[in-house]
């Protein structure tokens, strides 16, 4: 539990998961992102994330895409594993995800209506039953549940860390000194909001540039853990245009564009599944291959 507590400090990349033509998964095609992201750096990499399209995936999907990850990474970095949805498909995956050989799961928060703070606490109590003595991170979109119930859920046996994708540092550092100090707590809004998160207490955050550009994000780390937030900053604003496109449609272009960047390397990794906004206008896609460009990644193909 020790070396996943570690790897958290760091980066937490979220895969994508290949589509073929025909709609069919192509975990195959991850071959090169995960041979990119472990040379560069990164820390962690989870399977059946937001970026890895997790409510796009039949729960079998997800099974299959747990053990695809983890033949892909062997072992080299920690593999976390997301799981969610109704209860008894949570359950399933985070079996599976153990019998893949997952370091960790990231527990996605219960989209549902009528969801009670208690509720949540249960739902991750069965969660942990379930899998004993595999770590958990609770992965946390909205802090509306509450302070209380969030440390409850810190407090259930083996919940190492916590992903905080909500926009208020002030509330988490407040939910931080709630916390057993063991709990490793992560930014889980990717870089653009590491440095305030990193700046009451997160520290590590997740990426799903990782996928395109993961040493733009271990250089983000790195400029974070030695302190050093005007260089942080300085790297994540190069990263605007980028960010600003996968923020558009309600953020339904999120992992779009993402997948037209890797398409645009030539690691092709297929189409977002609807509801996502699948395909790029040719605004949209003449903006990115810019971005890309302005990188300096395109930069063969623009010779």
């Amino acid at each position: 539990m020790t070396d996943i507590r570690q790897a958290l400090t760091g980066i937490s990349g979220i895969l994508v998961t290949p589509f073929e033509g025909d709609d069919q998964l192509a975990p195959a095609q991850l071959r090169p992102v995960v041979e990119r992201a472990v040379t560069a750096g990164v820390h962690v990499l989870t399977a059946n994330g937001n970026t890895g399209e997790f409510y796009g995936l039949s729960a079998a999907e997800a099974e299959r895409m747990v053990h695809e990850a983890a033949s892909l990474i062997a072992g080299r970095v920690p593999l976390v594993g997301g799981v969610g949805r109704a209860l008894p498909d949570a359950l399933a995956l985070a079996r599976a995800s153990r019998a893949a050989g997952a370091s960790a799961l990231m527990v996605h928060q219960p989209p549902d209506p009528f969801v009670a703070p208690r509720g949540v606490v249960e739902y991750v109590r069965r969660i942990a039953d379930a899998v004993p003595g595999l770590p958990l991170v609770l992965y946390l979109r909205n802090d509306g549940i509450g302070l209380d119930a969030i440390a409850a859920l810190t407090a259930i046996p083996g919940v190492v860390g916590v992903k905080w994708a909500s926009p208020t540092p002030l509330r988490l550092a407040e939910a931080i000194r709630r916390a057993d100090p063991a709990i490793i707590w992560v930014g889980g809004l990717a870089e653009p909001w590491a440095p305030p998160l990193c700046a009451v207490g997160a520290r590590g955050f997740t990426s799903g540039l990782i996928n395109v550009w993961p040493e733009r994000s271990v250089a983000i780390h790195a400029a974070l853990a030695a302190g050093d937030y005007p260089k942080a900053n300085a790297l994540i604003a190069e990263m605007e245009p980028f960010e600003a496109l996968r923020a558009e449609e309600g953020n339904g272009a999120n992992v779009s564009v993402v997948k037209a960047a890797l398409a645009l390397l030539g690691e092709d990794c297929g189409h977002a599944r609807p509801p996502a906004a699948w395909p790029l206008s040719e605004r949209q896609h003449a903006t990115l291959r810019q971005a890309l460009q302005g990188w300096g990644l395109l930069a063969k193909e623009a010779a």
